[in-house]
């Protein structure tokens, strides 16, 4: 099976209830569709320093931030399809580069073992990442539902619904069974719009019309509040 390797897009973050899932589910329904994934249990790894540079540095908003995770579909094992991605964001841009890899390979290479295949650019790109900031390990267990759906006409706009977002610092394994603190209030599911062009006009009416505004949510940054800094992060709120 082939993989995507190279992303480039806009990622634009939503909270919506449930009701305006639902809602807006019947809105879709003529212009997009379920994608190949359909309905999936992500599982990621995120790994970080010693002093969580990455995640502090992400929290300030700067005009550039990169984060490193591995990401499994589907509860591993060692031979299991894994992807290791290496994703960077930039004036509003994301850039998300992948390998895909057996959990086993992708957990010794950044761990600490060089991976054997060195013709691959974007592993080139990833070691690099890997032994710049050199004390990098994993450092969060983050998982949620997700719905992904891609558009019926020629533009590839894709909506995805997170839903049952909850992350750990504990029993860091993309074999282990699903648990740890939630990270949206009960009656939210995350929308996340990835698109390289606009947002669509019926798409844009659903979203004035219901007055639901942009969030700069992230899931790494809520999970380090939450489980790792504590009182040092802001709580937050949805209207």
């Amino acid at each position: 099976m082939s993989y995507q390797t190279i992303f480039k897009r806009y990622e634009l973050k939503f909270c919506l209830t449930r009701r305006q899932q639902e809602e807006l589910m019947k809105v879709m329904e003529p212009y997009m569709k379920l994608d190949h994934y359909g309905h999936t249990l992500i599982r990621n790894l995120y790994f970080d320093t010693d002093s969580y540079q990455l995640i502090r540095r992400s929290q300030e908003k700067p005009i550039y931030k990169e984060k490193l995770r591995v990401r499994s579909y589907r509860r591993a094992e060692p031979s299991s399809t894994v992807f290791v991605e290496l994703k960077k964001k930039y004036r509003s841009v994301v850039y998300k580069r992948r390998v895909a890899l057996t959990e086993s390979e992708a957990l010794s290479w950044l761990c600490g073992s060089r991976f054997p295949s060195s013709d691959s650019q974007i592993a080139e790109e990833i070691e690099y990442f890997r032994t710049f900031y050199s004390t990098l390990h994993p450092a969060c267990f983050l998982s949620y539902e997700r719905d992904a759906f891609h558009s019926l006409g020629k533009d590839d706009l894709r909506v995805t619904f997170d839903d049952a977002i909850i992350a750990r610092v504990a029993e860091l394994s993309l074999e282990t069974e699903i648990w740890g603190t939630a990270l949206l209030e009960p009656d939210h599911v995350l929308m996340e719009i990835k698109t390289s062009g606009g947002i669509p006009l019926w798409m844009s009416d659903f979203l004035t019309r219901n007055h639901i505004y942009k969030t700069s949510f992230s899931k790494y940054g809520e999970a380090y509040c939450k489980e790792i800094a504590g009182k040092q992060c802001k709580e937050r709120s949805y209207a």
